[in-house]
C-alpha cells in the first residue's frame, strides 16, 4: 500500500521543520526522522543541534545526505517519517553533479512505494528575485521541478508562512 505522502513547503526559516514535527509527533507512530544536511561548518552543526533539541526524544534517525531510497523502502505502515529537507538533499545532488532528473526520479518511485506515512519538509525558493548567477538559477529551477513534482504525488500539500500552515491541496 503506498505511503500517505504530506509535502510542506515554505521559505527558509517559516516554521515549516516546526510544523512537520508535530504532524509527525501528533500521529503517534513510531517516528523516523530522515536527514538530509552536511555539516561542511561550525553554523550548520549549530542549526542541527537546536533542531535536535527541538525534536525532543522519541525519534530515530537516519542521515542520508543522498540515497533516501534504501531508507524509506525499510519503513513500515507503524511508522511516519520526516524527511527534512527535499531542498538539502537537491544540493547535495547538485554539488555532487549527480543527474538531478534520474535522483528525483528514484526518490519519487522511493516515496509511492513506501509504506510509511512521509513528511517531505521543502523550501520554496521562487518567491524572490531572480539570481544573477547560472549556479542559482540552475538550482532554483531545479528546486521548483522538485517542488512540483512532490506536490503532484502528495494527497496533502502545506504552505507554511510566518509558522502558519495553509493546505494548498488537501486538508490541515
Amino acid at each position: 500500500m503506498p505511503s500517505k505522502v504530506t509535502f510542506i513547503l515554505g521559505g527558509a526559516a517559516s516554521g515549516k521543520s516546526a510544523y512537520a514535527e508535530k504532524l509527525c509527533v501528533n500521529s503517534r507512530k513510531d517516528r523516523i526522522y530522515l536527514a538530509t544536511s552536511q555539516v561542511f561548518d561550525t553554523e550548520m552543526r549549530a542549526k542541527i543541534d537546536r533542531h535536535l533539541v527541538q525534536r525532543g526524544p522519541g525519534w530515530t534517525t537516519y542521515e542520508a545526505p543522498m540515497e533516501l531510497a534504501s531508507v524509506l523502502d525499510s519503513l513500515n505502515e507503524t511508522q511516519i517519517c520526516l524527511l527534512d529537507c527535499a531542498t538539502m538533499w537537491l544540493s547535495n545532488q547538485m554539488l555532487a553533479e549527480a543527474d538531478l532528473n534520474t535522483a528525483q526520479d528514484v526518490l519519487l518511485a522511493a516515496l509511492e512505494r513506501c509504506t510509511a506515512d512521509v513528511v517531505v519538509v521543502s523550501n520554496e525558493v521562487g518567491h524572490g528575485i531572480v539570481p544573477d548567477n547560472a549556479l542559482a538559477r540552475q538550482f532554483r529551477e531545479a528546486q521548483g521541478r522538485l517542488n512540483i513534482a512532490l506536490a503532484q504525488i502528495a494527497p496533502t500539500v502545506i504552505q507554511v508562512t510566518a509558522g502558519l500552515p495553509r493546505a494548498l491541496k488537501g486538508q490541515l
